[in-house]
């Protein structure tokens, strides 16, 4: 496979992918679970197919497609040795947490939506890891934070699932804002927002007088994505999240983004004091006090999450530490910690699962109980702890080597090492605890289950990365260092420092260093007592408590704004409005340069003042004759035909044909609904009310005008020229208005379809619950008819439905090189459609009308795109068109073009909501005149 298409594939294929288990969740848990399972594993094949080619940190391979280059947001992506790895750890563990879950999760559950949820999130951090463009890079972030906040909620019935993934959110989403920031500032300095761009630009970023405030931002979105000090409290709330998710998101994935936007932009923001004290002093706090604070957790998740807290830090702090061998050694970590902490947090998982809680209180003695997972876990926590012959001892080795002799503390050369002896005192004494209270400690108390070992299948993760573990803890050589090599290279951009990975380097300082932490962990452990006695003295700290205090005092504020702004009044809120417009517009006006107020002249004829004064008519009556509604509605339709008859008037027949399309059909949905209107007249406004709105109409009215005409007399440049030129050639068309549609502007017209579709959905939902009473009177009195189809009607329109059906088609196939196209032949229909309903009744009409109407909108919108990126296939940027001549025996020459297929999807979407409307109306009116026959 060419390397760039196997790059698109690993993130591609997850986006693609993440519905799939939802889909199939129907069939069962088995099947949503082998359909996850297939995609992961052919996403791991992917990134180890694109290991295996030859990965240069000089030469990173990578492919840009332009999405949006004027804002210099492409579809960029790269695969170097830290993509690599970060995309290998990515998809096996969540290979492995596909199999554990299928286990773990009850067996009500069909985990459709669990493994749903997991693709996308997977897909998002594949394209955090993977992205070249910083833009791109932090729309994935933004959706990590997104889909972490639905699984971490997967259990929504639960309080804790809910504030915890509330929490998540808000903290991770604002450090997304402070990144989008930092990286905003990054690409002003540079001139791109390309990786391969900033990385060689370093030198220009430190010098400029603005790297100061871009680093710190960027460190907010690391800091908080990473738990760090004092951002960290998230983590350990979002422990109510189900253990899969924690294995998931709490061990390789989700808090290593963090870590991993260190890795990646290091080069460009590291090498400076500020970089060094931010970020190395950050993580050292992190690492010691979340060290000390997971001794003192009773729930085994908690002890995990502050362990894991504790060990970003360290990471955190051998990036900080900015010499070559201590980002080898942050890579190397990022590695061992992936494998032994999702291990542990499976391990944890079994315990909660069989013995029904995590209470390390009364979990005791598992080991008689469970000793196969018992072994398990206790490896793995010696891992945790660095006990020599596992991998967590050789990155740990590492990290203790670089502390001595650090040049930025040649004054207090004792300090580094004595912070990091410390943490590794406090890993070993919460290691212990673990080990200790939950498999041994006497006899388990009290547990709501008989705990025993899992099934097979479920243990099977866990062995398996704890085979991780001992492999790469002692034969590394053999194991990890070509992988740690290529990713420590991408990470650094220059040689690779001259390192050893060996278990034994002699005696020397950071042996007794991790020998004396090895000790102090174990005197630690046992001075629990008293330390433990002491830690209930102190005052308690609640983050989670103060975080919904914050969050209820923002609640509380956001309503009262709510309640002066959004009281029900629809003048109020046309009153803010145009108060808002005035406000903007002058300023615009009066900023802006100056200009003579003058109005091209045209030559008017008598047609001119007839439509003039229509318009005048129409608008004046349809305001001072609003409670007369269906005179109203007339007079409003005047207006829409006159406007249709100027747009003909000045050579404008696609605007004049889509607005007659949509005033017809626009009146018709308004006649049915004026049938549901309160019979009631609106109270009439008071005199200051009228006062104030008279003000705002003639100042609104009055600034439009003003503003229109300083517009028109400005100097200006047109582009219709380049339109006219390029129509055939370029679009394969004649009719320039329906080429600018779906070829010059069709990103435009795929974001209006796709708001149409929206529209149709927000408009199923809100008509499906509706219940109106269907009123006996008009608002003048009168009974309405009882024969509410008259049979004269309904014979003159159905003969109209093939015929008009037929002038569409006509317009849809014309639309390209004569006035038409999709979305005028989609109005006609719907017309059609809505004319039928309204003379033949609900009955008559939900017969015909289609009933999958959220199956057409999906069609229209996968025509629309569809064929958009068809053209990507050609090496063509998206919504490409294609055009030709074909020759069929007959027929003879015609045109055929790819826009035809684009125009086709607009039709369905257009044509859907009309039908999804008329269908939600049918339904309001049989349930109104059912509540009538109850009455």
């Amino acid at each position: 496979m060419n390397s760039n298409l196997l790059l698109l594939a690993i993130p591609g294929t997850a986006f693609a992918a993440f519905l799939l288990p939802l889909l199939l969740q129907r069939f069962g848990r088995v099947a949503a679970t082998l359909a996850a399972a297939a995609v992961i594993s052919s996403l791991s094949g992917a990134g180890a197919t694109a290991g295996a080619r030859r990965l240069s940190p000089a030469q990173p391979k990578s492919r840009n497609w332009p999405w949006l280059p004027t804002y210099g947001l492409d579809l960029s992506l790269r695969m170097d040795g830290l993509g690599l790895l970060f995309s290998l750890l990515i998809c096996g563990i969540g290979l492995l947490v596909v199999l554990y879950a299928f286990y773990y999760l009850p067996g009500s559950d069909r985990m459709g939506r669990f493994y749903s949820i997991l693709l996308l999130f997977m897909a998002a951090m594949l394209g955090v890891v993977l992205s070249e463009n910083l833009l791109l890079l932090l729309v994935f972030w933004e959706i990590t934070s997104l889909s972490s906040f639905l699984l971490v909620a997967y259990s929504h019935g639960k309080y804790e699932s809910r504030i915890g993934a509330r929490m998540a959110l808000a903290v991770t989403g604002g450090g997304g804002l402070a990144l989008l920031a930092g990286i905003l500032l990054l690409g002003h300095i540079a001139g791109s927002y390309e990786l391969s761009v900033i990385l060689a630009a370093g030198d220009q970023i430190r010098a400029h007088a603005l790297y100061a405030p871009t680093l710190i931002l960027i460190l907010l979105g690391a800091f908080t994505k990473s738990a760090q000090f004092p951002f960290h409290f998230w983590l350990p709330n979002a422990m109510s999240a189900p253990t899969p998710v924690s294995a998931y998101l709490h061990s390789a994935t989700m808090v290593k983004a963090g870590v991993f936007l260190l890795a990646r932009l290091h080069p460009a923001l590291g090498g400076t004091d500020a970089w060094f004290w931010l970020v190395s002093g950050t993580g050292a706090v992190t690492l010691v006090y979340s060290a000390a604070t997971a001794l003192f957790r009773h729930d085994i998740k908690g002890l995990l999450a502050y362990s894991t807290i504790s060990h970003l830090g360290l990471i955190t702090l051998l990036f900080g530490l900015d010499t070559p061998l201590s980002i080898v050694a942050g890579v190397f970590h990022i590695i061992n910690h992936a494998i032994f902490k999702a291990s542990l947090f499976m391990a944890a998982g079994v315990i909660d699962h069989e013995c029904g809680t995590r209470d390390m209180r009364r979990v005791n003695g598992m080991f008689k109980r469970m000793p196969i997972t018992a072994s398990l876990a206790i490896i793995a926590a010696s891992s945790m702890a660095g006990v020599p012959l596992l991998n967590g001892f050789l990155s740990k080795e590492m990290f203790f080597a670089e502390t001595v002799g650090h040049p930025q503390f040649e004054a207090i050369s004792w300090l580094l090492p004595l912070i990091a002896t410390i943490a590794g005192m406090l890993a070993v004494a919460y290691s212990l605890r673990f080990v200790h209270d939950v498999f041994f400690n006497g006899e388990p108390i009290d547990l709501p289950r008989q705990p025993h070992e899992p099934p097979r299948w479920m243990r099977a993760p866990i062995e398996l990365l704890v085979l991780l573990c001992l492999l790469v803890g002692v034969f590394p050589a053999w194991t990890v260092a070509p992988l740690l090599d290529v990713a420590a290279a991408a990470t650094l951009q220059t040689p690779l420092p001259a390192f050893e990975l060996a278990l034994w380097h002699g005696f020397n300082r950071p042996l007794m260093m991790s020998l004396l932490a090895l000790a102090g962990g174990v005197f630690i452990y046992a001075l629990r007592g008293p330390l433990f006695a002491w830690q209930a003295q102190l005052p308690p700290l609640r983050p989670r408590t103060a975080f919904e205090r914050l969050y209820r005092l923002f609640a509380a504020a956001a309503r009262r704004v709510v309640a002066v702004l959004d009281n029900g009044s629809l003048q109020r809120y046309n009153a803010l409005l145009f108060s808002f417009i005035l406000l903007l517009g002058g300023w615009a006006f009066f900023s802006g340069a100056a200009a003579t107020l003058r109005l091209p002249t045209q030559p008017a004829g008598e047609a001119a003042y007839i439509a003039l004064f229509a318009l005048l008519l129409g608008s004046m009556g349809g305001t001072l004759l609003y409670r007369k509604r269906l005179l109203a509605i007339t007079l409003v339709g005047v207006v829409g035909l006159v406007v249709a008859l100027i747009f003909v008037r000045l050579s404008a027949p696609d605007l004049a044909l889509t607005q007659l399309a949509v005033e017809t059909g626009t009146i018709i949905l308004m006649l049915l609904v004026l049938y549901y209107l309160p019979a009631r007249e609106a109270p009439r406004s008071s005199a200051s009310r009228l006062g104030r709105d008279l003000l705002l109409a003639f100042f609104a009215g009055g600034g439009m005008m003003l503003i229109t005409l300083k517009m028109l007399a400005a100097p200006f440049a047109t582009i219709s020229g380049f339109y006219l030129r390029e129509a055939v050639p370029g679009g394969g068309g004649t009719n320039v208005v329906n080429v600018i549609l779906v070829d010059f502007r069709g990103f435009d017209t795929l974001g209006e379809v796709t708001v149409l579709a929206m529209v149709a959905l927000a408009s199923h939902a809100l008509l499906e619950r509706l219940v109106l009473t269907a009123p006996s009177h008009d608002s003048d009195g009168r009974p309405w008819s009882s024969e509410a189809h008259p049979l004269f009607l309904s014979m003159l329109v159905r003969p109209l439905l093939p015929l008009t059906l037929t002038v569409s088609v006509y317009i849809f196939l014309r639309g390209h090189n004569l006035p038409g196209g999709g979305f005028v032949a989609g109005l006609i229909t719907s017309v059609a459609l809505v004319v039928q309903y309204l003379a033949n009744g609900n009955l008559f009409a939900q017969r015909r009308l289609p009933r999958n109407s959220a199956g057409l909108l999906s069609l229209g919108l996968l025509l629309a795109v569809g064929v958009g990126m068809a053209s990507w296939l050609f090496g063509r940027p998206f919504l490409t068109t294609a055009h030709g001549h074909v020759s069929l025996p007959l027929i003879g020459e015609f045109e055929l073009a790819s826009a035809m297929i684009f125009d086709l999807g607009v039709y369905v979407v257009v044509v859907t909501v009309v039908v999804t409307v008329l269908s939600g109306l049918g339904r309001l009116s049989e349930r109104a005149h059912s509540q009538e026959a109850v009455n």
